[in-house]
């Protein structure tokens, strides 16, 4: 009997130990990953200034999108207070957007996953409505909302709303049965159960379907800005445009990218705090 519990203790130990092992591995390995990710980006600018310097003619179109310039117009755009006003529309626009996709798409991701029947019924015309392009719905939103920022948020939430809707209804799915049976044993009534068992057990999917959500708004939003507003990136790059101003359209092209790449890792790590035995 001894030798049982003892085996038992071991095992315990052995799976504590294995989470601690493996972030000390990851966190060992983040300097050299951090390496090999600037020389990524590295090889990037260096095929962009070959392309741009080495085989554009001096005076043709493409010098003008050369990295000297760019990055010199780059250097002047993050000293102004125009562009931190121009972000924070931008942001303004993407958090109304995705907490408007959450208000819809949590709900009706738990409905969907909890009836088949509903799930039946919807699903076809879901699948449907997922695959049309937001962008496609800009003439009909400006015509009915006018011009500013109601269509943009409504363009903003239809392309959010997918992957927030589809993942939080998987995560339903995928509960472990034996949660609502003990749920059910309890006496739980069906808030309790909703509130207790189901909301905590799809929230790893819910998060999943957020951070898709803002790679999907952030890629939306820019074209989304050129339908008449005043301010905004997407509004920018076409200010630049008009202007001529070719080093600084790439310079907001290079923003429109870092600031993506920030909200992406702000998501990750949101979904890496909540859920950190998922990341392992």
């Amino acid at each position: 009997m001894s030798e049982v519990i003892d085996g038992i203790a071991a095992q315990n130990d052995v799976s504590q130990r294995q989470p601690a092992e493996r972030k000390l591995r990851r966190r060992s390995g983040a300097p050299l990953r951090f390496v090999h990710g600037l020389a990524g980006l590295g090889l990037i600018v260096l095929a962009w200034w070959i392309a741009t310097d080495l085989l554009a003619a001096p005076d043709s179109l493409e010098a003008r999108f050369a990295p000297q310039a760019t990055f010199s117009s780059l250097f002047q755009l993050l000293s102004s207070s125009d562009l931190a006003l121009h972000v924070a529309v931008s942001l303004k626009r993407i958090l109304v957007g995705l907490v408007l996709a959450l208000a819809i798409g949590v709900p009706v991701g738990l409905v969907v996953g909890l009836n088949k029947t509903v799930e039946a019924a919807t699903s076809p015309a879901f699948q449907l409505l997922r695959m049309i392009s937001p962008l496609s719905w800009m003439p009909i939103a400006v015509m009915v909302l006018g011009v500013g920022d109601y269509p943009i948020y409504f363009l903003l939430t239809f392309a959010a709303v997918w992957p927030i809707l589809l993942n939080t209804a998987a995560g339903v799915r995928h509960l472990d049965p034996a949660w609502l049976t003990l749920s059910r044993s309890l006496c739980a009534t069906p808030w309790e159960n909703l509130i207790h068992v189901v909301i905590p057990g799809v929230v790893g999917h819910v998060l999943t379907g957020v951070r898709l959500a803002i790679g999907i708004l952030w890629i939306v939003l820019v074209p989304c800005e050129m339908l008449g507003v005043s301010a905004g990136l997407g509004y920018m790059i076409l200010d630049t445009r008009d202007r001529l101003a070719y080093s600084e359209l790439m310079a907001m092209v290079i923003v429109i990218g870092l600031l993506g790449f920030l909200l992406d890792a702000a998501a990750r790590a949101l979904h890496s705090r909540w859920l950190p035995a998922s990341s392992e």
